[in-house]
């Protein structure tokens, strides 16, 4: 079955929901075009969420991602609307997506959005200590 851009994203249940994770993504084939001139622009997304009660599921978001390809959007626009798709399918506790464009007339940009699920907050991270080395020479 031949895969085809599709805006439908599907998700599976979290493995995990009690748990905060960090599910992080690097999709380094992004296109779409230029809405003033036409011309392909290439970007690397890179998507960090902590989810919820749902996770995407990989070959709809490839699929979803390559739906672009073919759609005139400024670099801004098609970050957000990005986001706020992802966020309506996943509902997660926090969701990051940078938009890392190539170089267009000298300029590279990036465009950086997130969401946050009211009343979530990040949990303290854990400081690990080095624990000492046993030395062979000194004996147990």
């Amino acid at each position: 079955m031949a895969l085809r851009p599709s805006k439908q994203l599907e998700v599976f249940p979290n493995p995990a929901p009690g748990r905060d994770y960090r599910i992080h993504m690097q999709i380094p084939e992004f296109t779409c075009l230029c809405p003033l001139t036409g011309q392909p622009d290439f970007a690397t997304l890179e998507l960090d969420y902590v989810p919820d009660r749902r996770c995407v599921e990989l070959k709809s978001l490839k699929q979803y991602i390559w739906s672009y390809r073919n759609e005139g959007a400024f670099h801004e626009a098609v970050t957000h609307r990005i986001l706020e798709d992802l966020v309506r399918a996943l509902r997660p506790r926090y969701l990051r997506l940078v938009a890392r464009f190539n170089v267009r007339g000298g300029i590279f940009t990036t465009v950086v959005a997130d969401h946050r699920k009211r009343g979530w907050r990040p949990p303290a991270p854990v400081a690990l200590e080095a624990l000492p080395v046993a030395d062979p020479r000194r004996g147990a």
